[in-house]
């Protein structure tokens, strides 16, 4: 027994004395485990580029367009790289701003004036045409006239150029900007809530702030009724407009006998008793819609928006646009329908106190009782009716309910401009005019960037040659094989060209559903001389490119409803953002489209794809885009058109889907960051770090914007002030 527990007793010092050694030997020699290797996402390439410091010159350092040297994008299509000089300019242009200025003189070294962008309407040659246009003003008085906008006659040395598009070719001014007080000052910016004002933008950089108001007072906006103002302008105008066509009956509510009439209230009559000017032509109708929910909580800087738009396109054109707000009731547990008091509690309470009587409510229970039958594919989990896949079903039973208008614009609560409405509205429609049918689908899928491209008849003449001849950029291997067409060869890198759009691009024939005024070419396409559409309106205008989804990344490309797939989905177009002129005819069209043959689409591809299969005229507007980093422009242009042949869409390399991370440094698409920067600074806000009251006082004064589109720009807070100081204002 005792040799047993020595035997157990000298087992266990050596297994002791051998974990020792091991523990020694490990503190000496490390021991090689192979781990796996973590691989970190490089950051996208554009966050690489310099940011761009010239956005915000101030007033004080104005010089005119023709004699501004842009920061960016440099000195035209050979621009790829920073030479020495230019990264000296640009270090020194980001030094300039941080001068101290305060005992500077940062007084506008040029003056404000009132920018007008509307016809002569006194003029004997409009007279004869359109009649007389009566002006229109806030009260029933007619002693309140609605304020002008300021704009300076010129552009913070050294501002940038736009990345894609062309304002000056569109017909838009760029030779001029506007100030925070000259954009938003007749609406309420910069003088106090107990004058009637918003009380915000008391602070800050002010000097020549007060011209704004040197013509006119500031209004007090709490006595302002903007739907009886809108109601009069146009009945103090309707004799130059069609009159009005019997309205249509809600007849799921009301249930009536046989078809009866609509007895609706005579309009209001003029005060004024002298007969006006009738002219020989009619002026057309256009409603935008601007779209909202009965929850929306509008700051005070949406208020200075809607009073912009009404204002703008509304009171001063004479009633050539009218505004509606069309309010998405969200909660179903409300019986808007079925109980009166509920209506018209949640229609008082939708809109602010000044917009009510403007608003038209809808819900999606009302749209899938308006189109039943449509196939529920739950793409995304989401209903076939709901507003994020079916944004237009009420658009479209809107336009069926108001048949006096010729155009709709569909509008959004975030989208803004620092220009004037109706230049914006009436230039676009004026270019989209005058855009021949050859060619046209094709030059809408690409983006246009004037350093790489050169001029618009420069352009026009590229993208003839990239659909007729291709090209060989190996994003063609990313295309897929467009079937039924022996001409063209998808998957492969081999240089192939398109066959252009030319009439209706239909889907399958027995998707097929023929409607009134299709477009129809006249003569083939080789006979066609740029002729055909030139001076004809197009039934959609949109803000980007109206690309082919087909072989994107895009996740929305396939929710196609009630059409056959047999031989594969229907040709489509998509334009992002649902920001759009659309047609009377082409609304009428898309609702018999989903009422009658149970036909939809997604809500950014629905209008366009029924403007393809129907041949109406559709058109990309390529407005000013800006980006806030010195992208190389042949690389921007590589990105933004990395599609087949050259264009946006058609292949997996295109940006709209996985690559869209590339719009957050421009100025307009649903998830640009730079947009909503840009807007607050030129409010004067700080941001990031940047902007705000001292910059400003300390630099050259307050921003100064040319116009342009800017989206999104939601819940925009600013600081209101409603005391003493705000009384001084």
């Amino acid at each position: 027994m005792r040799w047993l527990c020595f035997a157990l007793f000298a087992a266990l010092v050596v297994f002791i004395l051998t974990l020792f050694r091991f523990t020694l030997s490990s503190s000496v020699s490390q021991v090689t485990v192979d781990l796996p290797k973590i691989v970190t996402a490089k950051p996208p390439q554009w966050e690489s580029f310099p940011f761009l410091n010239r956005y915000e010159g101030g007033i004080s350092a104005l010089v005119s367009r023709q004699n501004n040297v842009p920061e960016y994008p440099g000195d035209g299509p050979e621009d790829f790289t920073f030479r020495p000089e230019d990264e000296e300019k640009q270090e020194a242009q980001s030094q300039e701003p941080k001068v101290n200025k305060r005992d500077k003189d940062l007084h506008p070294n040029m003056e404000s004036s009132v920018f007008n962008p509307y016809p002569d309407y006194q003029s004997p040659e409009y007279i004869k045409k359109y009649g007389e246009k009566r002006e229109c003003f806030l009260n029933p008085e007619n002693s309140l006239r609605v304020p002008s906008i300021h704009s300076y006659p010129g552009v913070p040395k050294g501002f940038p150029e736009p990345a894609m598009g062309d304002n000056k070719m569109l017909g838009i001014r760029d030779d001029m900007c506007f100030d925070r007080f000259g954009r938003l000052g007749p609406y309420g910016f910069g003088y106090g809530a107990k004058k009637g004002g918003s009380g915000a933008g008391l602070d800050g950089h002010r000097d020549g702030a007060e011209r704004v108001w040197a013509d006119a007072p500031p209004v007090d906006f709490r006595t302002v009724d903007w739907a009886d103002a809108q109601n009069r302008c146009h009945s103090a105008n309707r004799h130059r407009f069609n009159d009005l066509p019997e309205p249509r009956l809600n007849r799921f509510v009301s249930m009536p006998m046989g078809v009866p009439k609509v007895n609706i209230p005579p309009p209001a009559e003029d005060t004024r008793h002298e007969p006006p000017q009738i002219g020989s032509e009619r002026v057309s109708r256009t409603a935008v819609v601007i779209r909202t929910w009965h929850d929306f909580n509008y700051t005070p800087e949406d208020i200075m928006y809607m009073r912009s738009i009404i204002s703008e396109l509304s009171l001063m054109s004479g009633g050539e646009y009218t505004i509606h707000f069309l309010v998405h009731v969200k909660d179903t547990n409300l019986q808007i329908w079925s109980d009166d008091e509920t209506y018209q509690r949640v229609l008082h309470d939708s809109l602010p106190e000044e917009f009510r009587g403007m608003g038209t409510l809808w819900s999606e229970p009302q749209m899938a009782l308006m189109y039943p039958g449509l196939e529920e594919t739950w793409m995304r989990d989401l209903p076939i009716h709901g507003v994020y896949r079916s944004t237009y079903m009420p658009m479209q039973y809107f336009a069926f309910q108001h048949p006096e208008y010729d155009y709709f614009w569909n509008w959004e609560m975030d989208a803004r401009y620092t220009g004037h409405w109706y230049h914006l509205f009436d230039k676009v429609g004026e270019w989209a005019k005058k855009q021949p049918r050859k060619g046209l689908w094709e030059r809408n899928a690409r983006f246009y960037v004037p350093s790489v491209h050169g001029s618009w008849e420069d352009f026009r003449q590229m993208v003839r040659v990239q659909t007729e001849s291709g090209t060989n950029s190996a994003n063609n291997m990313w295309s897929p094989t467009k079937g039924g067409d022996p001409n063209v060869r998808g998957g492969s890198m081999h240089q192939q060209g398109d066959r252009s759009i030319w009439g209706p691009e239909r889907p399958d024939e027995r998707d097929i559903f023929e409607v009134e005024g299709e477009g129809i070419p006249p003569t083939s396409m080789d006979k066609d001389q740029y002729q055909w559409g030139v001076g004809e309106d197009a039934d959609l205008v949109v803000f980007n490119p109206l690309y082919d989804p087909e072989g994107t990344t895009w996740i929305l490309r396939d929710d196609v409803t009630g059409y056959n797939r047999e031989k594969g989905m229907p040709p489509r177009r998509t334009a992002i953002i649902t920001a759009s002129r659309i047609s009377k005819k082409l609304l009428t069209t898309m609702h018999r489209e989903c009422a009658l043959k149970r036909h939809s689409m997604f809500s950014e591809m629905w209008p366009a794809t029924t403007a393809l299969h129907h041949g109406f005229k559709a058109v990309f507007v390529p407005h000013a885009v800006y980006v806030d980093r010195r992208w190389p422009t042949r690389y921007l242009e590589s990105v933004f058109n990395a599609g087949r042949n050259g264009a946006s869409g058609g292949a997996r390399t295109s940006i709209f889907g996985d690559r869209e991370h590339n719009f957050r440094g421009t100025t307009w698409f649903y998830s640009a960051g730079f947009s909503p920067n840009l807007w607050r600074r030129w409010l004067g806000l700080r941001v990031d770090n940047d902007g705000g009251e001292q910059r400003e006082l300390a630099g050259e004064g307050r921003m100064c914007l040319p116009p342009m589109l800017l989206h999104p720009v939601k819940e925009v807070n600013m600081i209101i002030e409603d005391g003493e100081h705000a009384e001084d204002h």
